[in-house]
């Protein structure tokens, strides 16, 4: 699940008539560096949660999305070669953003229309308006991953300026995520915001959300990780590759700059 539906207020002027994810970071916008490495990691289904000039990203994207080069050839791509892209229209809907956990849960039957396998119960979460262009979405992680009876795994990073005392505590010896209390010493990292999750994280006893969240219920999805964490039942590691939350027009101007 990709997550674009917020305002960017921070972005501002720029995000007044463009949603922040279709800003051009290299070229290209901010958003479709994480389709690209979706797809190449062999992601088939993404769904897309907006709501702040939603048509424009849904304009941009359409129902399916295949890599530049093989367009630049000409060729007529299979299915295999595409992502299929399916949107959960938030502003459409309730007229505005629902929070992380509000949207993900809203877009639960959208990401997952059958009742499946343990593997199929897990996906991957990552927000639009963050750059990490190395980043490998790879499937070796989702089948480790659906097998550890974790909640949920996160990827943290090394704390940026603008968020210096971090999000969560690491454990290296057991590579389990930490909800540290605020006088304890030990390092905390920045969430990157990218991980793989188990639908079970939306549903009672984390959550009580039901399915679809057809009341449009805002929901943040920092207190069902923390709680999660204080059960052991999130695990995390390091990620130290690029990676920029694009969150002002000066970081953007830096990822543009020569």
């Amino acid at each position: 699940m990709l997550l674009a539906a917020g305002r960017g207020e921070r972005m501002r002027p720029l995000t007044d008539s463009c949603p922040k994810p279709l800003l051009s970071v290299q070229g290209k916008p901010l958003m479709q560096w994480h389709l690209e490495a979706l797809l190449r990691g062999g992601t088939q289904q993404v769904v897309i949660n907006t709501a702040w000039l939603e048509n424009r990203i849904v304009q941009a994207f359409g129902d399916d999305f295949g890599l530049e080069p093989l367009f630049d050839k000409g060729e007529e791509l299979s299915k295999s070669e595409c992502t299929q892209l399916r949107y959960s229209l938030e502003g459409r809907d309730f007229g505005g953003a629902l929070e992380t956990a509000g949207g993900i849960c809203r877009a639960l039957p959208l990401l997952f229309p059958e009742k499946g396998s343990p593997a199929s119960e897990v996906f991957w979460v990552l927000a639009a308006d963050v750059y990490t262009p190395g980043f490998e979405f790879a499937q070796e992680a989702v089948t480790r991953f659906a097998t550890s009876g974790q909640l949920a795994h996160i990827w943290l990073v090394p704390n940026p300026a603008h968020n210096p005392r971090g999000d969560f505590g690491l454990d290296t010896s057991t590579g389990q995520a930490l909800n540290l209390p605020k006088d304890d010493p030990q390092p905390r990292y920045t969430y990157s915001t990218i991980g793989l999750y188990h639908r079970d994280l939306f549903a009672p006893p984390w959550c009580t959300i039901p399915p679809g969240n057809p009341q449009g219920v805002k929901a943040a999805l920092a207190p069902l990780l923390r709680a999660a964490m204080d059960a052991g039942r999130v695990s995390a590691e390091l990620y130290d590759g690029p990676w920029t939350d694009v969150g002002t027009p000066e970081r953007l101007a830096q990822l543009n700059g020569p």
